[in-house]
């Protein structure tokens, strides 16, 4: 009986749903004479469709991708440099291990593209130095963005110079590193800027400034869905573990 009136009500949900959509109503028919299978082929081939490119759920398919096979950038990258060892090809491979954070594999592939391209692949010295980064080596990193050429204020040179505070910060350049940061702070969408700065900041035993910053991350992340903290929660629950210790202090 339970299961009866439960088919029922999802076919009268899914029957209101076609009505007020405007869809066809052929699906009337589908959803009343064949009960709950008519209700799956509706939402399956008709609703589903319409939300597949939501950029929300693109984001948790990502993920689950990520979490089931974790490797399989990494070997699609691989298979299409057997059929073709192209700049394109290596770049994939470099991006897929930096991915997974094997930077020593992602530098030799950056460093292979580089070596195949036609020169001045500034995008791909600039991913070559932020894996160097990654590795310690900040001084030929710095080398590697100076020698980019200079851009436009946008998102690109928004992220080149996030990479460069990060990497002025650890050479121990902390007055220029600083600078940098409060100026991206402002402007980068985003709260990974401010979770870097927080970082630096504690790095340099300014906890006051560091609170500040991450209680504006904490304010800023309370506006979000769960789907949009979800895509960097290692980086939000870092923000939370450091700001509950500053304020225990």
């Amino acid at each position: 009986m339970i299961f009866i009136v439960a088919s029922l009500c999802l076919q009268i949900v899914c029957a209101v749903h076609v009505i007020r959509s405007g869809r066809n109503q052929i699906w009337l028919l589908f959803i009343f004479l064949f009960s709950l299978l008519g209700c799956f082929a509706y939402l399956v081939l008709e609703v589903l469709p319409q939300h597949w490119n939501n950029r929300h759920l693109r984001t948790a398919r990502a993920q689950v991708a990520v979490k089931v096979d974790p490797e399989r950038a990494v070997r699609d990258a691989e298979r299409s440099l057997d059929l073709a060892e192209t700049a394109a090809n290596y770049i994939a491979l470099g991006d897929a291990q930096a991915g997974r954070h094997r930077y020593a594999e992602a530098e030799a592939a950056y460093r292979k593209a580089l070596s195949l391209g036609p020169g001045n692949d500034w995008g791909t010295q600039v991913k070559l130095a932020a894996v160097l980064f990654e590795r310690g080596e900040s001084a030929e990193a710095l080398r590697l963005l100076d020698a980019a050429p200079e851009l436009p204020r946008g998102s690109e040179w928004d992220r080149r110079a996030l990479l460069r505070a990060r990497i002025l910060a650890d050479l121990g350049r902390s007055a220029e590193a600083r600078a940098l940061f409060e100026d991206l702070v402002e402007r980068i969408a985003g709260e990974e800027a401010r979770c870097h700065y927080a970082a630096f900041l504690l790095q340099q035993s300014d906890t006051y400034r560091a609170q500040a910053v991450l209680e504006e991350v904490e304010r800023r992340a309370r506006r979000m869905d769960r789907t949009q903290r979800a895509a960097q929660a290692e980086m939000y629950r870092w923000a939370d573990e450091r700001l509950a210790e500053l304020r225990k202090a």
